[in-house]
C-alpha cells in the first residue's frame, strides 16, 4: 500500500535534510518508536563528546575545567528555558522526569495532611500519577481522579471541575497523552486549579517533540520534560518560577548549595548530558532555517513540524480505515501524531514482531499509561503504538502500511 502524494514535506520543511543529521536513520529501519525516545542527531553526540574530552571538573570560576563545567550548566538552563517558555533560573535537572516528580511530590507532601486532596488523571503516564498517589497516601491526604472519555479520547476541563474542591492542593495532568495523543485544554485546567488555590503540575514529556511548551502562557506552576524525546540524551528537566522553588525545601546534603535551582539537584550534575541537551534544542530550533531568538526559531520550527506530522497522520489514518479489523483508539480533536491500534484476531505484540521483521519499529504495550490502557478496555496489554516524528517521511509510511497489510492478511 502506498501513501498518497499529499504526505510530502511541507514548504520550507526539508525532511530529508533533517534525516541526514541522524546516523541511526541510515540503518535501514523505519522508526515509529519516537514516543519512547527519539533517535539522536550527530550534533548532539558531538556536543557530548566535546564536553567529555575538554578539561572538566566540578563547577567553579578559577580553572578552565571549572569554567567549562559551569558554562555547560548555564547554557543548558537557558536552552531549556527557551524550550519550555520559562525563566531559566527555575530549570532543575534530574536523572529523569520520573525521579524529579517523585522528589517534588515528597517535598510538597511535607505540607499535606488529612483533609487535603490531590487530583490525578486516568489519561496520564504513571510517572504523573504514582508519585502523587504515594505522597498523598503517606501524608494522609485524599486522591481524587479525573476520568477521560474512552469513546472519544477527550479529557475535558469539566472532568476536573467535578473533582477539584477548596481542599485540592495540586492538580496533575499531561500536556499530551503518550498512549493516544490527547492534548487537554491546559489553560482552562490551570484557571480551574488556581481558582481553588491549587497548584498545576504538567507533564509535557510527550508533547515536547510535537509542539511548543509554554509554562507561563499555560498557567502551569510546574512543567516537566525529557530531552531524550526530542533528540537529546537521557535525563529529565523540571521548570517552575524561581520564587516558587524558593518556597520549597527539599532534602539535601548539608554542604550542598541552598540556592535555587541547585537545592533540588542531587550530587554532581552530568555536564556532558547538559551539553547534549543544549545541542538538541538547537537542532530543533534549526529545523526550519531563519532569524530570531531561539524561542522564535523553536516556535517556527515546531509549527512546521506539526504541519508535517499532521499531513502524514491524515494520510495514515485514511489508509488504516481500509484495513479490516483495525481499531484506532486515538480520537481526540487535538492530539499528537500518535496512534494506538488494536486488531481483531491478532495480538498487538504479534503484529509488532511481524513489523520488526520487516524493518519497521512500532512497539506494543501500555507504555506506562496503565490507567489509560485499562480505561480504554485494553487491560494491561495496551495496543500497537505508531509514533510519527519530525523525521518520518513518506517512505517510512509506505513501509508501515505495507507491513501492516501483510501482517493482517488472512
Amino acid at each position: 500500500m502506498q501513501a498518497t502524494p499529499e504526505a510530502q514535506a511541507t514548504p520550507a520543511y526539508d525532511v530529508e535534510s533533517l534525516r541526514a543529521q541522524f546516523p541511526a536513520l541510515q540503518g535501514g529501519a523505519a522508526h515509529f518508536d519516537g514516543p519512547g525516545g527519539s533517535q539522536t542527531p550527530l550534533a548532539v553526540a558531538d556536543a557530548i563528546a566535546r564536553q567529555l574530552t575538554s578539561p572538566m571538573s566540578t563547577r567553579g570560576e578559577v580553572t578552565v575545567a571549572e569554567r567549562n563545567s559551569d558554562a555547560a550548566v548555564v547554557a543548558a538552563r537557558q536552552a531549556l528555558g527557551d524550550m519550555m517558555g520559562t525563566d531559566p533560573g527555575g530549570v532543575v535537572f534530574g536523572r529523569s522526569m520520573t525521579a524529579l516528580t517523585f522528589e517534588l511530590a515528597r517535598t510538597l507532601a511535607q505540607d499535606w495532611g488529612p483533609g487535603d486532596e490531590v487530583v490525578v488523571s486516568r489519561l496520564d503516564h504513571d510517572a504523573n500519577i504514582r508519585p502523587w498517589v504515594l505522597a498523598a497516601e503517606q501524608a494522609g491526604a485524599t486522591v481524587r481522579w479525573t476520568e477521560f472519555d474512552a469513546s472519544t479520547g477527550e479529557l475535558a476541563p469539566e472532568a476536573f471541575a467535578a473533582v477539584v474542591t477548596e481542599r485540592t492542593r495540586l492538580v496533575a495532568v499531561t500536556a499530551a497523552s503518550n498512549l493516544i495523543g490527547t492534548m487537554p485544554d491546559l489553560r482552562a485546567i490551570a484557571a480551574l486549579a488556581h481558582d481553588h488555590d491549587a497548584l498545576l503540575f504538567v507533564d509535557a514529556v510527550h508533547l515536547a517533540p510535537h509542539g511548543l511548551i509554554d509554562r507561563e502562557a499555560w498557567g502551569a506552576d510546574v512543567v516537566t520534560c525529557s530531552p531524550y524525546k526530542f533528540f537529546g540524551p537521557h535525563c529529565g528537566a523540571l521548570a517552575a518560577a524561581p520564587e516558587f522553588l524558593e518556597s520549597l525545601h527539599p532534602d539535601k546534603l548539608v554542604p550542598s548549595s541552598d540556592a535555587v535551582p541547585e537545592r533540588f539537584e542531587l550530587g554532581t550534575l552530568p555536564y556532558e548530558l547538559m551539553a547534549g541537551v543544549t545541542a538538541a534544542i538547537d537542532v530543533v530550533a534549526g529545523i526550519v532555517p531563519g532569524d530570531g531568538s531561539r524561542r522564535d526559531r523553536l516556535h517556527r520550527s515546531l509549527a512546521a513540524v506539526a504541519t508535517h506530522e499532521l499531513q502524514l497522520r491524515a494520510q495514515l489514518e485514511h489508509a488504516l480505515v481500509e484495513l479490516p479489523g483495525v481499531t484506532i483508539h486515538s480520537r481526540a480533536a487535538r492530539r499528537t501524531p500518535t496512534l494506538l491500534l488494536t486488531f481483531d484476531g491478532n495480538e498487538s505484540k504479534d503484529v509488532s514482531r511481524q513489523l520488526a521483521a520487516r524493518g519497521v519499529n512500532a512497539p506494543a504495550g501500555h507504555f506506562y499509561a496503565l490507567e489509560a490502557s485499562r480505561a480504554l478496555g485494553l487491560g494491561d496489554s495496551g495496543g500497537l503504538r505508531i509514533g510519527l516524528a519530525s523525521y518520518t517521511n513518506s517512505d517510512d509510511l509506505d513501509r508501515l502500511l505495507t507491513g501492516l497489510h501483510e501482517a493482517l492478511e488472512p
